[in-house]
């Protein structure tokens, strides 16, 4: 748990305008690659927030409206912030057909509160760039009485652990740092922490929690591009990457046949306001 809250505070504590443009080398691929939350997932978002037309959401780092258009189909109000000015101008695209839909390119961190204002705080794979100090007490004081935090994850995608272990040998010829396998356990575990931290906020009570197993393919261009938006790989020297990337496409060429069985959760938290 400990390691989890350090994780959160080194990203949440890089300066405003590095998170701002973070994800603008990727914004395209992001947007292409990243897989969407299962339908499943929101109908029991829906159900267990208690959401419907009539419902007014903020969306807390909205990207290119990855989770964003599934909510805006109930017709509800949102108020989508995101600080990315490329994420900005692909979800004002993404979200057109649905006039409810603000999209404001603005940081949460920025945002002036509106308080007491919305029946839920929404948040998809974005929480952890929000400082803990500040995002769980704005948040609550952003939602009405008895109003919902709700916390979206989609851990990364994986390939099995014996594709992974051939994989591997690539990486520990170009980039051994990324070199890494979670299991199921650990990224179970990961998603437990932070549930954990929403109730330790001691702004959050009644803390629901659910997951769902996906399973994809990707062939070898969609796979490089997914992996081109995980921040490890926007770090990642452009002689390393370019190096790495060839290795991984030779292989997944003459190993497995041109694409790659992938698998990952999505869960979700939602916890009431004290």
């Amino acid at each position: 748990m400990e390691d989890l809250k350090q994780t959160i505070i080194s990203y949440s504590s890089r300066d405003l305008k590095q998170r701002k443009n973070w994800y603008s080398p990727a914004a395209e691929a992001y947007n292409k690659a990243r897989p969407r939350y299962p339908e499943e997932l929101i109908h029991q978002v829906v159900e267990v927030a208690q959401l419907s037309t009539n419902s007014k959401i903020i969306e807390v780092g909205c990207g290119p409206a990855t989770a964003t258009v599934a909510f805006a189909q109930l017709g509800c109000s949102m108020i989508c912030l995101e600080p990315n000015p490329n994420f900005f101008r692909l979800a004002q695209h993404n979200c057109q057909p649905y006039p409810n839909v603000e999209i404001q390119n603005t940081s949460f961190e920025e945002w002036a509160l509106e308080t007491s204002e919305f029946d839920a705080v929404l948040a998809a794979t974005s929480f952890h760039w929000i400082s803990p100090e500040v995002g769980y007490l704005k948040a609550a004081n952003a939602l009405q009485e008895s109003g919902y935090l709700i916390l979206l994850w989609n851990k990364e995608l994986q390939p099995c652990y014996e594709v992974y272990q051939r994989l591997s040998q690539i990486y520990q010829l170009h980039a051994p740092s990324l070199d890494r396998y979670q299991d199921r356990e650990t990224q179970e575990e990961i998603l437990r922490g932070l549930g954990k931290m929403a109730i330790d906020s001691g702004q959050f009570k009644d803390l629901i929690s659910r997951q769902v197993v996906s399973e994809v393919t990707y062939n070898i261009d969609e796979y490089l591009m997914l992996l081109n938006t995980y921040s490890p790989y926007l770090k990642l020297a452009p002689h390393n990457k370019e190096a790495l990337f060839a290795g991984l496409r030779h292989s997944i060429e003459d190993d497995f046949g041109g694409s790659l069985h992938l698998s990952y959760i999505s869960a979700f938290h939602i916890a009431k306001k004290i």
